[in-house]
């Protein structure tokens, strides 16, 4: 019997983290956020006129279609960067080396939110062609 204390006695303080509730709910509702920014984006972009350089320029200078690609971008960024994480944890053994991919992708997502805002904002405030 005293084995089984023993074991027990290993295992208090090793439970969870209490991370895993809140990023499962991240990424649940940045999920559900996306359905209908994804939409809104299909069908959005389908009611061009046509598909040239300068009527998706002119669509984009709306300040209610920048903002709201601005939305989709960060949140879609967000939801892969989430779900990039979970697969590192489940998949990747070495601690070293998934804490090292972790970040890599976490920098990786800031990287491209900023580049894919500055764009954004760039093609919407130009005055002209």
């Amino acid at each position: 019997m005293s084995h089984l204390r023993d074991s027990l006695a290993k295992a208090r303080g090793l439970g969870s983290a209490g991370e895993g509730v809140t990023h499962f709910w991240h990424q649940r509702l940045t999920a559900l956020a996306l359905v209908p920014l994804a939409l809104w984006l299909c069908f959005s972009l389908a009611m061009l006129p046509e598909a040239g350089y300068g009527a998706v320029v002119h669509w984009l200078q709306s300040p209610v279609n920048a903002v709201l690609l601005m939305l989709t971008l960060l949140v879609s960024l967000y939801h892969g960067q989430l779900g990039v994480q979970v697969i590192l944890e489940d998949y990747v053994s070495t601690w070293w080396l998934r804490t090292t991919l972790t970040v890599g992708v976490w920098f990786l997502t800031v990287l491209m939110m900023i580049v894919g805002i500055y764009s954004i904002l760039k093609v919407s405030l130009a005055t002209s062609l």
